[in-house]
């Protein structure tokens, strides 16, 4: 079993001591629970708090937990209408703790695990999903090649390169046969709408829990968690917020499956997607279906990595993977239902 909880504190200490600017401990670590990622940790110390964010070490599928490319891409989007945390240094050395690390400062404000925002008021909540609105089109305004990340994503019809690379990765670390997977890959493949030329930063997770929001305001602070971000089509993380959505209300499903949005003061789908298509100049989206089936296709994958790295004693949070794990059938219909939809 590989250790994913545990940091060598006394190498990261002697490493940052040398190499970051203004760093002086002693230094207290803490790790993040969330996340199934690249275990991640706080530290802490007299003087400031950062963020470490590490490739799990052990055997990982080929192109995940890319921990530069999450360096890479906030590093280029600093001073944008795109907030992230500053990035301060990425260690691309193994031998340092056993695996690729970065560090970056630890954002105060607040994060919301469930998108209903149950402690807000009606106005707040609005107002909190307003801005993910705004950060979402502002994200996918990017200029790639002012900001120098035109190179960060292949070319070509970028829904036929994910389904293709997410295929793979399902099958290899596919633990039991999913007809509904095997169906919803098949459509996907099958169905894929023409191209339409729109070629974006996009972020591959883009969801409110991802985010940190001011703690005594609704502006959004920094978005987190880029292991996932490509370029490709803005419309996957569009979808990719509708799509959490639909699961299971609270903290547990992170959706609002069941709520009176419109008692809460959050808006429809449709109004959400409309006021995108707004701030970007769009005439609406045909076939938005599609794009819902992507992401809970591309969401069923990614689950089911997490729940191979449990079983392979590899995961950031074993117990929660165990518990994600058993929803891969269920994203699957999901996918399948968006996709008759259309």
């Amino acid at each position: 079993m590989t250790d994913t909880q545990t940091l060598d504190e006394a190498a990261v200490q002697a490493y940052l001591s040398k190499h970051l600017d203004g760093f002086k401990g002693p230094m207290e670590v803490t790790k993040f629970q969330g996340g199934q990622s690249n275990p991640t940790f706080m530290l802490k110390t007299p003087s400031h708090s950062y963020v470490l964010r590490r490739k799990p070490p052990g055997v990982l599928l080929k192109s995940a937990h890319a921990v530069d490319r999450e360096f890479r891409v906030q590093k280029a989007l600093e001073g944008s209408d795109v907030p992230v945390s500053k990035m301060h240094l990425l260690c691309e050395d193994d031998s340092v703790i056993g695996s690729m690390f970065y560090i970056m400062d630890h954002v105060q404000g607040r994060n919301f695990n469930d998108p209903s925002m149950p402690d807000l008021t009606n106005a707040d909540r609005g107002a909190v999903i307003t801005e993910m609105n705004r950060v979402l089109a502002a994200l996918h305004s990017v200029d790639i090649d002012a900001v120098g990340l035109s190179d960060y994503g292949p070319a070509g019809n970028y829904f036929e390169r994910q389904i293709g690379r997410w295929s793979k990765q399902y099958r290899a670390s596919e633990t039991d046969k999913i007809p509904a997977m095997d169906e919803l890959m098949d459509a996907l493949a099958g169905n894929q709408p023409a191209d339409d030329g729109q070629r974006t930063l996009v972020h591959g997770d883009y969801r409110i829990d991802n985010m940190i929001f001011d703690a005594t305001s609704t502006d959004c602070r920094a978005v987190l968690d880029w292991e996932l971000s490509t370029i490709g089509h803005p419309f996957a993380d569009l979808a990719a917020v509708i799509m959490q959505w639909q699961l299971p209300a609270g903290s547990e499903g992170r959706g609002m499956g069941g709520l009176d949005r419109a008692s809460l003061g959050l808006p429809s789908n449709e109004e959400f997607i409309a006021e995108y298509c707004a701030r970007r100049g769009l005439n609406g989206i045909d076939n938005f279906g599609y794009y819902i089936g992507f992401t809970f296709f591309r969401m069923a994958a990614i689950v089911q990595g997490v729940l191979k790295r449990a079983l392979d004693g590899n995961a950031s949070n074993p117990e929660r993977a165990m518990k994600v794990g058993a929803f891969v059938p269920v994203f699957a219909q999901h996918g399948l239902d968006a996709l008759k939809r259309g």
